[in-house]
């Protein structure tokens, strides 16, 4: 996103919506900015979808305001408005070629002849179909059919593109090569994108921001790397990625560090949050920062301070293994052990079921939460 442009071109205030006694939206604010990538991110149900329907006028709000461009929207039909949609299906015309699904919207604008033509080459062009204009939507690869859809909505410059889960449909390979493809277009066209999605990993490697939806309320929002690193509720911890949940009190309280008990040890951690002398707290650490010791490493006064465990399963993924551990005191945590070809004592990660180990983690990088079940 251009960090220069900061006036909103996306306004809802206030915005609410029912369908008789399901309530799927829940007097929802949200402001997204001129050139801004935004996600919808949220489990099947939570009203990220409604909320891009009621943008493209498919829907209408049972209470509040919706701006686009400073424009109210709550009486403007769908056609009158700059916004463009890429949908799951990607609707395409079967029975017409590529070209004529792209030049369907400028032809409905009485666009025609040579600044036709040029207007659909040049969207073909950006997302790299010039040479298969005359192939019909049957003739392509779904990644192709996705870049049709895409070209199909960005060629008469919408303000805002609105994409309602588009990438769901493809396989893993080329789900992740059409992100960054998709990521490199929005910042050649500098169009807002509004991104629907419930796949955490695609949100944060796509987004300027992302907005994280739970029953119809807006949990955090923030960039992908405030989302995942500093969740403000235990929701949003497990729904972004895996993460270990602890359950301490405090017993010494001297903000923003508190001593925290978490079962038979006391560590000194540090948290945004105020907490009193008694109060319990989670404290969230995520896979990939537990390190785990072998019984063999470390001196005694060393082990001392740390959590004993056992190996309950080994999954090998490659350049990491994926570890399930109890804690002698009964959690069980996952823990991701990355290779380290630059340190030959970090290389050997072949740990076994039922094999005795130590936890720890690097402090001061986990989240300390007020307690939540």
């Amino acid at each position: 996103m251009n960090e220069s442009v900061s006036e909103s071109v996306i306004e809802l205030r206030n915005v609410s919506k029912a369908y008789g006694a399901n309530t799927v939206l829940r007097n929802v604010s949200l402001q997204v900015q001129a050139g801004e990538f935004l996600t919808l991110l949220g489990p099947s149900g939570c009203g990220k979808t409604t909320i891009l329907r009621l943008l493209a006028g498919f829907e209408k709000a049972d209470g509040g305001e919706i701006a686009i461009g400073g424009q109210d929207m709550r009486t403007l039909p769908p056609e009158k408005r700059h916004v463009n949609t890429v949908f799951q299906s990607y609707a395409l015309f079967p029975h017409l070629t590529v070209f004529e699904n792209v030049a369907f919207g400028p032809r409905l604008q009485r666009v025609g002849g040579d600044a036709l033509r040029e207007q659909v080459m040049d969207a073909l062009r950006m997302v790299k179909l010039e040479e298969l204009a005359r192939r019909k939507p049957g003739q392509l690869s779904g990644g192709q059919q996705q870049r049709v859809a895409i070209a199909r909505a960005v060629v008469n410059r919408p303000q805002v593109l609105l994409l309602d889960e588009p990438l769901s449909a493809l396989d893993y390979k080329l789900r992740k090569a059409m992100q960054l493809e998709l990521k490199q277009l929005q910042r050649r066209l500098g169009i807002t994108f509004v991104f629907v999605t419930h796949d955490q990993e695609e949100a944060l490697s796509m987004s300027d921001r992302v907005a994280v939806m739970n029953a119809g309320c807006i949990e955090q929002l923030g960039t992908p790397r405030q989302i995942y690193e500093a969740p403000e509720n235990l929701f949003v911890a497990r729904f972004v990625g895996e993460i270990n949940n602890l359950h301490g009190r405090i017993v010494a309280a001297a903000p923003p560090r508190y001593d925290i008990r978490l079962h038979d040890r006391v560590i000194n951690l540090k948290s945004k949050w105020t907490f009193a002398e008694g109060d319990r707290v989670n404290v969230l650490i995520r896979p990939e920062d537990l390190r785990i010791w072998r019984e063999h490493e470390g001196s005694d006064e060393e082990r001392a301070k740390l959590f004993p465990a056992r190996v309950e399963e080994v999954v090998y993924k490659g350049s990491t293994v994926d570890l399930i551990i109890r804690l002698d005191h009964g959690d069980l945590l996952s823990t991701t052990q990355f290779f380290n070809e630059e340190d030959l004592a970090l290389m050997n990660l072949d740990f076994q079921v039922g094999e005795r180990v130590f936890v720890d983690w690097v402090h001061d990088w986990e989240t300390i939460l007020p307690h939540e079940d």
